[in-house]
């Protein structure tokens, strides 16, 4: 378990029906007062609606499985040895993969294909409208297809159309490459948030995280490199083909090759990992017990689709990434435009935004090191969006001669993405119920769609180069931001003050092997939520 204790279970069936029982109160004329175990009549589960991690335990003949804390360290070892580094690197092609665009604004792109007007900053939304139009299918193949082997196969794909962008010509066929890059990378957060709710532990997963999407940040770093790097190499000794083409295909390739490695490494869940012994596949199982939430459950379920539209904090989700990727949508296309607005040169601009990618790294991993530290997940990460608002009232209030104060502002900014990922954690430790939880994932990045297809139109050609009107929207939304995640807060200690009073009201009786019922949170009062 996530504390190293030892934990025992024995495998059992699921029963056919649990009913709710009648408690003499010793009130009302002797009258029986009935106590509910569960939320309703629909925790009434069958075993081929239940978990698929049930499997695990009724392959063990009735065999005591037991979890000693040095198995446990012992397993976490592994398990993030094989997991976590491929995770990180694809992660961090995935912002790189999205954001060449704005490498190659700067190296000779628009003049190349003809961009005029605001053709630009339909490239920027166009990823998104893709991302937008295929997350909600994409979520639900993540649930009813093999979790690791649907991923690789958007990986590769992705990586193929990237490539595909070094031969566009006009914007017809970049806006076409944009759309489809934005629908095979829609897979990637929603797929890994699951990855990680199913291999580790709640007090696990905000590290690992906080881990993984910080990868964001080294993909900047390594990608102003090569920009840079490649656009100097030119100036210098020329190409056989222009600048921003090869780095279309430098980032696409290496993008397919770690696609074939994921689809090697990863395993769609514990029971057929090839790289844990047959024993040890049932104790990886056991050691997400605590997790209330199980590995897995192909059959989608009409009630948690309700469920998660009528939750209040799905919507709260919601309005946090629409509102936070408004300014995230802008300046991750616009952020070499905006260093040269600064006083840069276009060549320098591809340098001098590498520090923002550090900073987005540090942050995170303070974000997610303080928030398990303290237990103050949200209000920490709250932390990282005021550094951030910081940032761009000094990008908004400084001189315009002050080019250094003003690029630091921009390196502030970069902070911004801690809620963000705060709430990504949320999704994976706190919504519980496989369909229930893709339901949530899939509209929370909708919502983040919506928001990066606006960011860019918020950087309007006319207000060039000081894009003044967009940098005031961005300080708005992330005001709007801070006031959403202290709501989120909030709500959750209610709801949990709420749940422990259910747990102790007598004739409370918890079901045995219930982690692996698929229960939602709402139905489970033994989830507690992580705040």
């Amino acid at each position: 378990m996530a504390n190293g204790g030892d934990t025992k279970s024995s495998a059992s069936t699921v029963p056919d029906a649990v009913v709710a029982v009648s408690v003499d109160d010793g009130k009302s004329g002797g009258q029986g007062k009935e106590i509910e175990k569960y939320a309703d009549e629909r925790i009434v589960k069958s075993s081929r609606d239940a978990d698929e991690a049930l499997k695990a335990f009724n392959q063990s003949d009735g065999e005591p499985i037991v979890l000693t804390a040095e198995t446990n360290k012992r397993l976490l070892k592994i398990i993030d040895w094989h997991m976590m580094p491929l995770m990180c690197v694809v992660y961090g092609m995935n912002y790189l993969d999205k954001t060449t665009l704005s490498y190659a604004s700067v190296m000779g792109l628009k003049e190349d294909i003809n961009l005029v007007g605001d053709n630009y900053q339909w490239l920027g939304s166009m990823f998104y409208i893709g991302y937008l139009a295929w997350e909600w299918p994409t979520t639900q193949l993540l649930q009813r297809l093999p979790l690791a082997k649907y991923s690789a196969f958007c990986i590769v794909v992705w990586g193929l159309v990237l490539t595909c962008f070094a031969g566009v010509t006009n914007f017809a066929g970049s806006v076409a490459i944009r759309l489809f890059l934005g629908i095979f990378e829609a897979a990637v957060t929603p797929g890994f948030t699951l990855l990680t709710s199913q291999w580790y532990t709640k007090n696990e997963q905000s590290t690992r995280v906080n881990i993984w999407f910080s990868f964001n940040g080294w993909g900047q770093i390594f990608g102003g490199v090569v920009a840079y790097g490649i656009a100097v190499g030119a100036r210098l000794h020329g190409t056989a083909i222009d600048p921003w083409k090869v780095v279309f295909l430098v980032t696409g390739l290496l993008t397919i090759t770690l696609g074939v490695w994921f689809y090697w490494l990863i395993p769609d869940n514990q029971l057929n990992a090839k790289w844990l012994s047959k024993e040890d596949r049932v104790l990886a199982v056991e050691r997400v017990r605590v997790n209330q939430q199980g590995i897995g459950n192909k059959h989608f379920k009409l009630y948690q689709l309700k469920e998660a539209l009528l939750d209040p904090m799905t919507w709260a989700f919601v309005f946090y990434a629409l509102a936070s990727d408004i300014p995230n949508g802008g300046l991750t296309n616009f952020f070499n435009q905006l260093i040269v607005s600064f006083g840069y040169t276009q060549e320098q601009s591809l340098l001098y935004g590498t520090p923002a990618g550090a900073v987005e790294v540090v942050a995170l991993l303070l974000n997610g090191f303080l928030g398990d530290y303290y237990g103050q997940r949200i209000l920490v990460s709250s932390v990282g969006l005021l550094v951030a608002v910081l940032g761009m009232v000094l990008i908004v209030a400084l001189p315009l001669t002050n080019n250094a104060g003003r690029l630091i502002g921009y390196y502030l900014t970069m902070a911004a993405p801690c809620p963000f990922v705060c709430i990504l954690g949320m999704i994976s430790s706190n919504v519980a119920g496989y369909t229930k939880k893709t339901t949530v994932a899939a509209l929370y990045l909708i919502g983040y769609c919506v928001g990066n297809i606006i960011g860019p139109q918020t950087f309007r050609p006319e207000h060039a180069p000081r894009y003044l009107p967009a940098e005031i929207t961005i300080i708005v939304c992330w005001g709007a931001c801070l006031v959403d995640m202290y709501f989120i807060f909030w709500w959750y200690k209610r709801q949990n003050a709420r749940k422990a009073e259910a747990r102790a009201v007598e004739g409370y009786v918890k079901l045995e092997n219930q982690e692996w019922l698929d229960l939602t949170d709402q139905e489970n009062k033994e989830l507690v939520y992580i705040v």
